[in-house]
């Protein structure tokens, strides 16, 4: 399992939303990609970079941040929020981020995830962020009735690199991941699930560590290690040893 550091980019800065309402955010740096830079050398190995602006618009929105973390970086990123379409996807890696997540569209336009995974290999993460088991889009604003369970099945029959599974409720809330949808959504498929929204505490962690074998091969975490909840350092630590042992 490796721990994902999140950058949530809003106008250009760094930002944490509180259950994704955009007026809900609190800013902890100016310049994203000196950020990017701290959680590298506290031992980050793959950075969780969102375009909040991005996810809400349907269109890229801070592609200048975006750029300035990829290139003071040199571990591999991840992005997703606003990427809608093949020519996002193919500029976006051609800017040199390693794997784009696909999240309303993988939804509205399933069409579209098939044809991206035929072209980019290795490259398709799709991000199912849900509210009691439910999918919600458009930046959280809207729930659907279709079963996260449901779709990841679907996006896993498409070829996508892993599944990031965000409990919506949790998200930002500081009240510990839910381990239980977690398990039973990666349970349900045979490709890697990123856990991700309410990591709390090394203890979160730890718990995460658990469920492992279940797929859950990644934890993304970002309110705690902004607010030294979690050091990330520690972090990584802890789960390299746990690894070793």
């Amino acid at each position: 399992m490796i721990i994902l550091p999140a950058i949530d980019l809003k106008e250009g800065r760094c930002v944490r939303l509180e259950q994704g309402l955009m007026d809900k955010d609190t800013v902890y740096h100016d310049d994203p990609a000196a950020q990017a830079l701290i959680w590298q050398e506290q031992g980050g190995e793959y950075l969780h970079l969102v375009d909040l602006d991005g996810a809400f618009a349907g269109v890229p929105k801070n592609k200048v941040a975006i750029e300035s973390i990829v290139k003071a970086i040199s571990i591999p990123c991840e992005l997703g929020g606003g990427i809608r379409d093949m020519q996002t996807i193919e500029a976006y890696l051609g800017l040199g981020v390693d794997r784009v997540i696909l999240g309303t569209i993988a939804k509205e336009n399933p069409q579209l995830v098939e044809d991206a995974c035929r072209q980019f290999p290795g490259q398709i993460v799709v991000g199912i962020d849900a509210k009691d088991g439910l999918v919600a889009v458009r930046g959280w604003a809207e729930v659907t009735e279709k079963k996260a369970t449901e779709m990841a099945k679907e996006m896993e029959a498409f070829g996508v690199e892993a599944i990031i599974y965000t409990d919506i409720s949790r998200d930002g809330m500081m009240q510990g991941p839910n381990i239980e949808a977690t398990k039973a959504l990666a349970e349900s498929i045979s490709i890697p699930v990123i856990a991700s929204g309410g990591v709390s505490s090394l203890t979160d962690i730890r718990r995460l560590l658990k469920i492992e074998s279940s797929g859950v091969t990644g934890v993304i975490t970002g309110k705690a290690i902004y607010s030294g909840a979690i050091n990330l350092r520690e972090a990584v630590t802890l789960v390299k040893w746990v690894e070793k042992c």
